[in-house]
């Protein structure tokens, strides 16, 4: 048997090629949408992709489970859980698939897998068992546990209530959760854990930066399976301090669950010419994203265009920062563009209809093109503009950290939340808007301002605020 995890950083996502050497037959588990690398890696190890798998209807990306479909690959997924909770797409296709119920099993190559339901994280979730036939094996080597349990914390229950708006879920969700725990503590201990993310997803709330573990070091480690000493504790411990998700992730269970649309292709945006360029400053019913750091951005950019650093914030950034189906253009560097490109894509922003280099910014500058530019301040000065008053003072980082500590009579929104709560932040007086280190911060100073709003960056860390606050005071 071979295993290879896949690792997108920018959506901390683990897809697997699994494959048997002895026959070349290799199975996908929880595609992303550009499914053209798995089958460059397939090749490259001297496989070919036969079938492809989900293990639940995400939340956080577009899945590439349809792509295979559309490739004539047999697909795998979900039949547990209620109707409302199932795939639409697939049933009655024309698609090569099977809907899994739970110990249902099937082989690729030498490779068994077997189908555990294992809801919480959503009502259909399935993990697998992978057993290697091939060598001979009498029990399963590894359990996939897709967004069920993660190195150092389990799937977060809340997210169709919180990003998909399904009322009513949260509890009964990490009531299921602790069912499924249950279960977990009587599998083997020594069974490998293979999750669907690690640290800086959303779909959880204390991921671990580790690609894998095994079942007893989560039993002996895991804070969220540690909880499980009753339902009412576990429920009581999972569903606080979860982060806000961000505001696309209800798009994203509604497309995976009617089915995303066939790409077929990774898109080629074209380059544009200066006039183009021209004419995109100051527009408000397309998004220019802007990948430069966030220093050269704050201190010259084109009007209403949007910061979106090339890290791990862009997808969350881009999925939050603008509505739906707003086309889209790019300030990319040329060896950059495959990435950020594919990066959209696997969130649904598939409408990019064009792209220019930073050169080109500086040479449109240069000719004397349209700029703008937000000011930056440190903690001192926040904290002496706050005592003088007329200004706003807001906050994006999440609700835990502000309620562990906030700058007094500060509005508090998560960045991934803001485009859908602007109305919450007054337009009357300048906006401070600061975060844990400047870097959020400058992402949402960008929104603000595309907004009118009068804005400026706090480029300092939270943690200076202590600091002078308290000399404030003293001085007063």
């Amino acid at each position: 048997m071979l295993v290879r995890q896949i690792h997108d950083q920018k959506l901390a996502q683990y897809a697997y090629l699994i494959g048997c050497p002895s026959t070349g037959e290799a199975i996908i588990m929880d595609p992303e949408r550009d499914i053209d690398r798995y089958f460059a890696l397939a090749a490259h190890h001297k496989l070919h992709i036969v079938a492809a798998a989900d293990t639940h209807i995400h939340a956080d990306y577009l899945s590439g489970l349809r792509e295979f479909a559309e490739r004539g690959v047999k697909v795998y997924a979900s039949d547990e859980g209620a109707p409302e909770w199932r795939y639409e797409w697939l049933p009655g296709s024309a698609y090569t698939y099977q809907l899994l119920k739970n110990n249902d099993r099937f082989t690729v190559g030498n490779v068994e897998l077997t189908a555990l339901h294992t809801p919480g994280h959503t009502p259909e979730h399935l993990s697998y068992l992978v057993q290697d036939l091939g060598a001979g094996a009498a029990e399963p080597i590894s359990m996939i546990t897709g967004d069920f349990v993660f190195v150092g914390d389990v799937g977060r229950p809340d997210l169709l209530e919180s990003a998909a708006g399904v009322t009513g879920t949260m509890e009964p969700g990490a009531r299921q959760l602790y069912q499924s725990v249950e279960s977990f503590k009587r599998l083997p201990e020594y069974l490998q854990v293979w999750p669907a993310h690690g640290a800086g997803s959303a779909c959880g709330k204390s991921l671990g930066d580790v690609p894998g573990s095994t079942i007893g070091y989560e039993l002996r480690t895991n804070p969220s399976i540690r909880a499980a000493t009753s339902e009412a504790h576990f429920v009581a411990f999972i569903l606080s301090g979860q982060p806000e998700p961000p505001v696309y992730f209800a798009r994203m269970k509604r497309e995976n669950r009617a089915g995303p649309t066939v790409l077929g292709r990774v898109p080629s945006p074209v380059h544009l010419d200066r006039p183009t360029l021209a004419s995109l400053a100051g527009r408000t019913d397309v998004a220019l994203f802007d990948t430069r750091g966030r220093t050269a951005f704050l201190a010259s950019h084109m009007p209403a265009s949007i910061l979106a650093e090339i890290d791990y914030q862009l997808v969350n950034i881009v999925g939050s920062y603008i509505e739906e189906r707003v086309p889209v253009y790019l300030v990319v560097g040329e060896d950059r563009l495959d990435e950020a490109v594919r990066a959209l894509i696997r969130i649904g922003v598939d409408d990019i209809r064009g792209y220019v280099t930073p050169m080109d910014v500086e040479a449109y500058a240069a000719n004397g093109g349209a700029m703008a530019s937000i000011p930056s301040i440190d903690m001192a000065a926040l904290a002496q503009r706050r005592l003088a008053g007329g200004v706003t003072i807001l906050d994006v980082r999440g609700r835990v950290d502000f309620d562990h500590f906030h700058v007094p009579d500060a509005i508090n929104v998560a960045h991934t939340r803001l485009l859908v709560r602007l109305a919450d932040v007054p337009t009357a007086y300048p906006v401070l808007v600061h975060c844990n280190s400047g870097a959020r911060s400058a992402h949402a100073a960008s929104l603000l301002q595309r907004h009118g709003y009068d804005v400026t960056n706090v480029a300092d860390a939270m943690a200076n605020y202590r600091e002078t606050a308290l000399a404030a005071s003293t001085t007063a």
